[in-house]
């Protein structure tokens, strides 16, 4: 008997449903041996140690992508900040920094 689900709210989430029911079907086949050659040649490509090591080594590379990107929005802000502290240097020493106050004076 089917389960009885609620309505997707998003494309993702009906996605997901699809993938899902898809997975169940799959497996009532293969349990009844009724799968077709490419439902089983599928299962045993995704169940292969050789994909097992494609999906970690494309998890790497994502956590990787994230660690560059936070290092990027770091060094911008240590950026920032250095040019915040050179224009205050200028304007303790009586230099005019751009965009200040008393240049728009």
């Amino acid at each position: 008997m089917a389960r009885r689900r609620p309505p997707a709210t998003s494309p993702e989430e009906r996605e997901m449903q699809l993938a899902d029911a898809a997975y169940d079907l799959a497996e009532e086949q293969i349990t009844s041996g009724t799968a077709s050659s490419q439902v089983i040649t599928h299962f045993l490509k995704m169940g292969s140690s050789r994909e097992r090591l494609e999906q970690d080594r494309m998890r790497h590379e994502v956590e990787l992508m994230e660690v560059k990107k936070e290092q990027l929005e770091g060094q911008k802000r240590v950026e920032e900040l250095f040019v915040n502290a050179l224009d205050a240097f200028r304007g303790y020493s009586g230099q005019v920094v751009e965009g200040s106050i008393e240049e728009e004076q």
